[in-house]
């Protein structure tokens, strides 16, 4: 119970803990509220007005207006907006969808992003559905560092033994990755992707130069291929802490991140830097950050299976 109080005071966003899970819910981890964005595109590539959805207080939200978020959502998704080269363009692969009469979730599924016009652009870009604890930053102006385009984490202290959540998910058939990041030959890549859920622990710190570090001090990660017999409640991935290499539960894809997929957070100083993960910390170690996500693809930017879809609910912080 004290890590919970520790959590609630150190973190704003995550709302009071349930006695009968011991668990924390994540603020509108239980995705019954949405932000509605209707948004025109430029005419050049065809003028349609799109719909781009958002976790966080319901409202509707006319315009090409860049986002961030609102009503103290914790919460960012892959859905964007962007203005390339003056042309106003959205991708939506986040939805709201209806779990149950009067219950909603979250639908998170792989798309082919089709951007065209005529002796202009002509680019298709894959986009897997992702949501994660952090912002994003609008316009989007290229396709170039896609993770100089978020920042990852927000600031927490907690412990948590596990994240908790309710999920389905539903493997197309025809299950080859793809790669297209909108510029050059799109190419089909042997295997199938993986939808992923993680949380990781962080203890970050700024050297005088505005350079952020950071150093591992909780790790959960989990991927899924297999199509699931409908909602799978009450999954829990657990963390485990400090150097967990030679842990009998570690896999490869749950190490350090490596310096070409760093992920990027704001300076002291205002700018976007990348987080520089170093090394593993103390197993009791405290944490100053934590990282969450959801997403129906785990490989690189632009690489994933179309049709991929997870659904997610119920996003909570075991004690």
């Amino acid at each position: 119970m004290k890590k919970i109080i520790t959590a609630i005071l150190t973190f704003a966003a995550i709302a009071p803990a349930t006695s009968l899970y011991a668990a924390t819910p994540i603020k509108y981890g239980d995705f019954e509220n949405w932000v509605t964005r209707s948004i025109k595109e430029s005419g050049i590539i065809g003028g349609k007005t799109k719909t781009v959805y958002e976790i966080g207080p319901t409202q509707t939200i006319t315009g090409d207006k860049p986002y961030s978020n609102l009503g103290g959502s914790p919460w960012a998704t892959s859905n964007i907006m962007a203005k390339v080269v003056g042309i106003t363009k959205t991708s939506n692969a986040v939805f709201p969808d209806t779990r149950s009469a009067g219950n909603k979730c979250c639908k998170l599924t792989t798309i082919m992003e089709n951007c065209k016009a005529i002796g202009l652009i002509d680019i298709d870009v894959v986009v897997p559905g992702s949501i994660f604890l952090g912002h994003m930053f609008e316009p989007i102006k290229s396709t170039k560092s896609p993770y100089s385009k978020m920042e990852m984490g927000i600031p927490y202290t907690g412990r948590p033994s596990a994240l908790q959540f309710d999920y389905k998910l539903s493997v197309p058939a025809n299950s080859d990755r793809i790669y297209s990041s909108g510029f050059g030959s799109k190419k089909t890549l042997p295997g199938s992707d993986n939808a992923e859920a993680f949380i990781i622990l962080q203890r970050r710190w700024e050297d005088a130069d505005g350079n952020l570090y950071a150093k591992r001090v909780g790790t959960g990660r989990e991927r899924m291929n297999k199509s699931t017999n409908g909602w799978v409640n009450g999954h829990k991935v657990k963390v485990l802490y400090g150097d967990i290499t030679k842990n009998p539960a570690y896999k490869s894809y749950m190490g350090l991140i490596p310096e070409e997929r760093n992920y990027y957070a704001r300076n002291s100083k205002g700018k976007m830097v990348p987080v520089k993960e170093v090394g593993w910390d103390d197993a009791d170690a405290t944490p100053t950050h934590m990282l969450v996500m959801f997403s129906s693809g785990c490989g690189e930017a632009y690489v994933g299976t179309v049709g991929m879809t997870m659904w997610v609910d119920n996003v909570a912080l075991v004690e």
